[in-house]
Parts: C-alpha cells; structure tokens; sequence
C-alpha cells in the first residue's frame, strides 16, 4: 500500500490518522515463501513536528502459516508488529537519515506501508518454529510423525568414529 505523504506534511498541527492494511496475501523469507493466515486492519499515525520530523507509528498483529521445524506440522506464528519511526525533515519533505535504513520504504513523499511492515515482520521472525515444546519430530528411519504415534523403528544412530570401540564392546560380551 502507497500512502502520498503530501497533506501530512503541509499540515503542521494535526494528527493524521489512517485506516490501513497490508496489501501482501505471502511473505518470503530466506528463500521460502510463507502464506498469511491472519491479519488485521489496523491505524496509522502520522504527526508532522514543525517541519522538523515526521512521526509515523502503528500497532498491528499478522498470523504466519509456517512449518514445525523438527515435524513439518502447519504452525500459525503470531508477529506483534510496533512500527515507531522518527524521520527528520528537511525543506519540508522526510529524509532519510540513514540512506540504508529507511530508502526501503520512503521514496519522494511517498510511504510504501508494506515495506515498512514486512522490515518489521523481519525483526521479529523466530529463530525456531515449533508446534509445542516437546515436539518429537519424524522418524530418522521411517519418517513417522513421532507426535502421532510410535512406529517402532531402531533409531539408535552410532557415530562412526566411536565404531571400533563398539566393536571392542562386542567383543567383550562374546568372552
């Protein structure tokens, strides 16, 4: 969603508030693409501080569909996303303080809300995805969905640097 900045900044005493949701149905992270499962319209607020600043912030929660990283199970991920932004201004119009850090979303008085949100959703992407804190995961051997049920399969992995002592082990026992 692009939102044109222009009566925001001519306007130096009111608070500007916007209805908004993200025009974006999947995001892509990593090289995977993950679908939307929830979200929510939410308000933007834009305040333009003497022609000093521009303040943007919104508050919003978007559901990803993701996978469980040990079963592959479809897991809804909440993401609270806070977006609190204070740009400088400059002869009237926002710039960008850090070119690196705000070009991805601000660009000649327009505002991409999208950018902005996903930069957000980036920050707040979690490091490990599972469905419940003693997921079992799959099956090594068989690929069974260990949370489901047992399959029964010998999941013992030996590592083979430690081989020739089991060999010696074995040995032992035969004695």
């Amino acid at each position: 969603m692009q939102i044109d900045l222009k009566e925001v900044l001519k306007d130096h005493e009111t608070e500007h508030v916007l209805t908004c949701e993200v025009d974006f149905q999947e995001v892509s992270f990593l090289g995977s693409s993950y679908p939307l499962a929830e979200k929510k319209s939410f308000e933007l607020r834009l305040w333009n501080e003497d022609d000093r600043k521009l303040l943007l912030t919104a508050d919003t929660s978007i559901v990803v569909s993701m996978n469980c990283d040990r079963c592959l199970s479809k897991v809804d991920v909440p993401m609270n996303i806070s977006i609190r932004q204070e740009l400088p201004m400059l002869d009237g119009k926002p710039v960008n303080p850090d070119p690196e850090d705000a070009a991805a979303f601000l660009d000649d008085g327009m505002l991409d809300l999208d950018q902005m949100v996903l930069d957000e959703m980036y920050l707040e992407w979690p490091a490990k995805v599972l469905c419940r804190e003693d997921c079992k995961g799959l099956c090594p051997v068989c690929g069974q969905n260990l949370n489901e049920r047992d399959c029964g399969c010998d999941r013992e992995v030996l590592d083979p640097r430690m081989a020739r002592f089991q060999d010696v082990f074995n040995q032992m026992k035969e004695v």
